[in-house]
């Protein structure tokens, strides 16, 4: 292990669960299961891509404990386990206080300014314009011509 360096276990269920998380197409795939329970089929029409490639993306999803697989013949349904995003709740509960309390801060720190049309920043603090000064295209090649 490298100094300054943490590492969990190598399937270390956290890091699973925000890895799957972390991919748009999954969390597409978990939203959609939310409805309820589908096809690979099903699940794969929305996307322009393969049904093997949606496949990758719920194995990582079973993986993590997200979704769940029941297979019937050659017809493979997946339901979401909610079960699984309380873990994602659970670690993100103690950081609801220090944004509960920044957010109070921040509406006491609002009410000391004076109301509605009043500028902000006093007029020297404001950055000013020039006249004059206008941002000129990029040249591309070699300007001979």
């Amino acid at each position: 292990m490298k100094a300054g360096r943490m590492e969990g276990p190598p399937d270390d269920p956290l890091d699973l669960l925000f890895s799957a998380l972390s991919d748009r197409t999954r969390r597409r795939l978990l939203s959609r299961l939310a409805l309820g329970p589908a096809s690979v089929t099903d699940l794969a029409k929305p996307f322009r891509m393969s049904l093997p490639a949606v496949s990758k993306h719920l194995k990582v999803l079973e993986r993590a404990h997200l979704v769940s697989r029941t297979v019937h013949g050659r017809v493979h349904r997946l339901a979401l386990v909610g079960e699984t995003l309380e873990q994602v709740e659970a670690w993100l509960d103690p950081f609801r206080t220090y944004w509960a309390g920044t957010l109070d801060e921040l509406r006491h720190d609002l009410r000391a300014y004076p109301s509605r049309g009043a500028p902000m920043l006093p007029a020297k603090a404001r950055p000013q314009r020039r006249g004059g000064t206008r941002r000129r295209p990029l040249r591309t090649g070699s300007g001979r011509g």
